[in-house]
C-alpha cells in the first residue's frame, strides 16, 4: 500500500508538470514556433553532436524538472532519427543541468553563491557532452538507430490520436516509476546504496571537502540534490561545514547526483550507462578536483599580491 501511496504522489508530480508541458510543445509545433526556436539553439546543441529541436528538451528540462524534458522528448525525438550515442549525450546534459530554478534554490540556501554553482552546471554539461559526443564519435559507439518506447501518433490521427498517446505515454512514465521505487527499495535492502556510499566517500577528501563534508556529500550524489542539500543546510547551520567545502560539495553534487533514481529514469527512455552513468561520475570527479585546484591557485595568488599590496 505504501509503495503505490509513493508512486503515485511521485507519478502526480509528473503529471502536473509533463501534460500542461506537452500541450504547449504540442500547441507551439502546429504554430511553427519549433523551428524558430530551434535554430536559436542550434549552434549549441551542434557543439554537441545533437540536432537543433532537441535544445527545447533542454531547456525544459533546466527550466522544470527531467519529467518536463520527456514530455518534450517525447513529442519530439520520433520524427529525427537519433543515435543511441544522440539519446545518451541528451540524457547527460539533461541529469547534469536540471531543475535550475529549483536546485539552485537548495544551493543557496546550503551557503553557495547561485550563479557560479548555475556556471559549473551548465558549462559542465556543455563539456561532458562535448566530449562524451566526441568519443563516441571515434570509436563508433552506440552509432545505431535509437529505439524509442514512447508510441508516436499516426499523422492523418489528429488531435485524438495525439491526446490518446499522450495519456498512454503518462502510463508508460508511471510505470517506470513504480519499477524504479521497487528497485530502490530492494538497493536499500540489500545494502547497494550503502556500498555506492562507501566506495565514494574514501576519494572525496581529495575535493576540498572535510570529515564533515564528504558523507553528505555522497549521500546527495547517491538520492539526490535535495535530500543532500537539506543535509548540508543543518551542517553549515551548526557551523560544522565552511563556505569553501559547501561550496566544493554543492559543484560535485550539482554536476553528478541521483547517481540511482535519476539514471534509471534516462536509462528508461535509452540512454547508455556507459555514458550517462560511469562517465558521469568519472567525469564529476576529475572537473570537481581541476576546479577546486583552479580556486586554491587563484586564493594563494589574490593573497600573494595583496601582502605585496598589488
Amino acid at each position: 500500500y505504501t509503495l503505490l501511496q509513493e508512486t503515485w504522489r511521485t507519478s502526480w508530480e509528473l503529471i502536473r508538470i509533463t501534460i500542461p508541458v506537452a500541450i504547449i510543445t504540442k500547441l507551439c509545433e502546429e504554430l511553427g514556433l519549433i523551428s524558430y526556436l530551434s535554430a536559436a539553439i542550434e549552434p549549441a546543441m551542434g557543439l554537441i553532436g545533437l540536432p537543433g529541436p532537441l535544445g527545447l528538451v533542454w531547456a525544459t528540462a533546466m527550466l522544470t524538472n527531467l519529467y518536463g524534458g520527456i514530455a518534450v522528448f517525447a513529442a519530439l525525438a520520433p520524427g529525427l532519427e537519433l543515435t543511441t550515442a544522440q539519446v545518451t549525450v541528451l540524457c547527460s546534459v539533461m541529469l547534469i543541468a536540471h531543475g535550475l530554478p529549483i536546485e539552485l534554490s537548495v544551493s543557496k540556501r546550503a551557503g553557495a553563491n547561485l550563479l557560479p554553482i548555475g556556471a559549473v552546471r551548465i558549462i559542465g554539461a556543455l563539456v561532458y557532452a562535448y566530449l562524451l559526443n566526441g568519443v563516441c564519435h571515434m570509436l563508433s559507439f552506440w552509432q545505431n538507430p535509437a529505439s524509442l518506447m514512447f508510441r508516436v501518433p499516426e499523422a492523418q490521427g489528429g488531435v485524438g490520436a495525439w491526446f490518446l498517446n499522450l495519456l498512454q505515454n503518462q502510463g508508460l512514465i508511471i510505470f517506470i516509476i513504480f519499477c524504479i521505487i521497487v528497485f530502490m527499495r530492494i538497493c536499500r535492502t540489500i545494502g547497494l546504496l550503502d556500498l555506492l556510499e562507501r566506495l565514494l566517500a574514501p576519494v572525496l577528501p581529495l575535493f576540498g571537502m572535510g570529515r564533515q563534508a564528504a558523507p553528505i556529500t555522497v549521500v546527495g550524489m547517491v538520492m539526490g540534490l535535495s535530500y543532500g542539500g537539506a543535509l548540508i543546510i543543518r551542517e553549515t547551520s551548526a557551523g560544522k561545514m565552511d563556505r569553501q567545502e559547501v561550496f566544493n560539495s554543492m559543484a560535485l553534487m550539482g554536476m553528478c547526483h541521483g547517481l540511482v533514481e535519476d539514471t534509471l529514469i534516462m536509462a528508461a527512455i535509452g540512454g547508455k550507462f556507459g555514458g550517462i552513468l560511469w562517465g558521469r561520475i568519472l567525469f564529476s570527479l576529475v572537473a570537481t578536483f581541476l576546479l577546486v585546484k583552479l580556486l586554491e591557485w587563484y586564493a594563494v595568488r589574490r593573497r600573494l599580491f595583496q601582502r605585496n599590496g598589488i
